[in-house]
């Protein structure tokens, strides 16, 4: 069931809302009265953690950029990419110092 906000538009979600079951706007608060064919049901909340990515193996494939290493200060890095948060969020950049191959991450 997918509900508009009548004030300003917005998608409005289910909730529990004075122990009925309610559509409310997020952006600006609107409730719709109670709505008797909704079904609310929690789904799995996203963790918290990023799990942590091993190293690639064969760095002879990854390309070098030119990026100062935190550890030894060294100014080539091996890098690859990874979705490890939601699509809609950029993805994180891995680098791995080509000297004493520490691995950082970049989220920008």
């Amino acid at each position: 069931m997918v509900i508009f906000c009548p004030n300003c538009g917005s998608l409005m979600l289910p909730k529990k809302y004075d122990k009925k079951k309610r559509m409310i706007c997020p952006n600006c608060g609107y409730v719709k009265d109670e709505v008797s064919d909704l079904k609310i049901s929690e789904k799995n909340k996203a963790k918290s953690e990023i799990d942590v990515i091993e190293d690639p193996e064969n760095t002879a494939n990854l390309p070098k950029v030119e990026v100062t290493c935190p550890k030894c200060n060294n100014n080539e890095a091996y890098f690859w990419t990874v979705q490890t948060r939601a699509s809609d969020e950029p993805e994180t950049k891995f680098y791995k110092c080509t000297k004493c191959s520490y691995t950082w991450r970049d989220y920008s």
